[in-house]
C-alpha cells in the first residue's frame, strides 16, 4: 500500500514488484495481494489498459483516521481512551489536536439564529 499511496499515478503489478526489488516477490505473489486488496476494496484496478494498474481507494491519512475510528468503537469508556492516549501525545502533538479541534468547533458552529 505505501508505493501504492506514494505515487500519484495508477501503477502495474510489474511496477509493484520492481518498487518492491528488495523484497525479492514473485509478480505471482505480487497479483494475489492486488487481487485481495481488491476484494477488501482497498485498491481499485483498472481493466480497461493492459497490462491493468492498480490505485488506492483511499489515502493513507484517510485509512489511518478510519483505524483510529475503529479502535476508538472497540472501547466502551472514549473518554478514558482519549485520556491515556493524550497522556503519551507529545506537546506538537496535543498543539495539533488543539488546533484542530478549534477550527473543528468554528466549523460547526452556526453562529447565533435569528
Amino acid at each position: 500500500m505505501d508505493e501504492l499511496w506514494n505515487n500519484a499515478a495508477s501503477l502495474s503489478a510489474t511496477d509493484l514488484r520492481e518498487a518492491l526489488a528488495h523484497r525479492d516477490l514473485a509478480l505471482t505473489t505480487v497479483h494475489t495481494v492486488l487481487s485481495r486488496l481488491e476484494a477488501k476494496h482497498f485498491v481499485q484496478r483498472q481493466r480497461d489498459v493492459r497490462p491493468h494498474r492498480y490505485r488506492a481507494t483511499s489515502s493513507r491519512e484517510d485509512h489511518v483516521a478510519e483505524l483510529m475510528h475503529e479502535v476508538l468503537g472497540q472501547a466502551p469508556d472514549h473518554e478514558a481512551v482519549f485520556a491515556r492516549f493524550l497522556g503519551a501525545a507529545s506537546t506538537d502533538e496535543t498543539s495539533t489536536l488543539r488546533r484542530l479541534l478549534g477550527h473543528s468547533a468554528k466549523t460547526r458552529d452556526p453562529g447565533p439564529t435569528a
